[in-house]
């Protein structure tokens, strides 16, 4: 998939998750696709291993957050972030607070310092906040 893209650079924040199959290569793949089709990667965390948030499961996640620069618009990260999910095995994505099991899952969190609320996306990302997952790799990586 190739996005088309304006000459101005953007910083965006992503959260990575993963609870099936090779987990931390999963983490790996999903970070080489990003910076190969949504932008440049400059940082990003460690890997944490987590409980499952909203849901019960056997799996524990393992998560990572990231920072990339990207020519893209907000929609068009989301629609590349979809993209590379569901090239790799993404069958699902959660509605209504009901939550899956999944090889993949990639949040945006921040994109530059806007605020965005759209039926498809909401920047910064609304519950961010509420879920250590999320928080504690990006605070590894933020400035």
């Amino acid at each position: 998939m190739h996005c088309s893209f304006s000459m101005t650079n953007h910083t965006v924040y992503l959260s990575l998750g993963s609870n099936l199959g090779e987990k931390e290569r999963n983490i790996q793949e999903a970070v080489q696709m990003i910076d190969a089709e949504v932008g440049q990667v400059l940082r990003c965390s460690s890997l944490h291993i987590t409980e499952p948030w909203g849901f019960d499961s056997e799996n524990t996640f393992v998560n990572a957050a990231v920072c990339c620069i990207t020519h893209l618009t907000p929609q068009q990260v989301l629609e590349c972030t979809a993209d590379i999910e569901k090239r790799m095995g993404r069958t699902q994505k959660s509605v209504g607070g009901v939550y899956h099991d999944r090889i993949i899952d990639i949040d945006i969190l921040l994109y530059d310092h806007l605020h965005l609320c759209t039926p498809q996306l909401t920047l910064p990302h609304p519950r961010m906040y509420e879920r250590e997952f999320v928080m504690a790799p990006l605070r590894e990586i933020m400035p």
